[in-house]
């Protein structure tokens, strides 16, 4: 019997997790599960901030971003209002989004340290980015009942990218939902730069979120967060 040429195995896999990741991004943007947050994310669409009256808003659930062969996942909280909630990518179009993309630009997975729309032309090299909760929640706080509700479509990113070797968590939102999907039990305290083993050669490294709450107040700085992606490209390339 003949073997499968590793490299044609490879791009088997890779073109599976990627044709899993299209129908996760088709459901995600269907999904009309929590009316609070499908009222609130069309309202602020309609409303809009003064800035931006004459674009039009995404205004939908926003689906993870990235390569589909990651090692590297990036998760955060949720699309910002006026951000992703608008641009229709996730960390796309606000400050947050500016210092990350900055960030991982200067680590690599970024083409460009900017991120303006979706059809800006950056693309990320070895990174996928996320969130537990795909709408744009009221004051930034999804309830319990909503980040259950979006919990299946991370499990299924999850499941589809299979070449993960590290997550970060960018906050402790971040946080609980990479407990939660693995189970660790004890919970492992949020800090930032803590490292949590996950098994299968997999780590989860905690940074403060990047937002103008933490960076405004140098809560989190800038050598801060290039020192957590300087971390992730260590651990991602240590069982090379």
């Amino acid at each position: 019997m003949q073997s499968l040429d590793p490299s044609s195995a490879a791009a088997e896999t890779a073109n599976r997790a990627a044709a899993l990741l299209v129908q996760i991004e088709e459901d995600v943007v269907q999904c009309r599960a929590c009316p609070r947050l499908v009222e609130w994310r069309e309202r602020v669409g309609q409303q809009k901030r003064a800035a931006y009256r004459d674009q039009q808003y995404w205004a939908r659930p926003v689906p993870g971003f990235g390569d589909p062969e990651a090692r590297l996942l990036v998760l955060g909280l949720a699309p910002a209002a006026h951000g992703a909630n608008r641009t229709g990518r996730m960390f796309t179009g606000d400050r947050s989004g500016d210092w990350l993309y900055r960030a991982l630009w200067r680590a690599g997975y970024a083409s460009q340290e900017s991120s303006t729309s979706r059809d800006d032309g950056l693309s990320l090299e070895g990174a996928w980015i996320t969130a537990p909760v795909k709408c744009a929640p009221v004051a930034n706080k999804p309830t319990p009942d909503e980040r259950d509700n979006c919990q299946p479509f991370l499990e299924a990113e999850f499941a589809a990218l299979n070449s993960l070797r590290v997550i970060v968590a960018l906050g402790g939102f971040a946080h609980g939902a990479v407990c939660r999907h693995f189970g660790l039990r004890p919970r492992p305290k949020f800090e930032h730069g803590r490292e949590v083993p996950l098994g299968n050669g997999m780590t989860l490294l905690c940074s403060f979120h990047v937002s103008q709450q933490n960076t405004f107040t140098g809560r989190l700085t800038e050598p801060m967060l290039d020192a957590i992606f300087s971390r992730a490209r260590e651990l991602e390339a240590s069982d090379e």
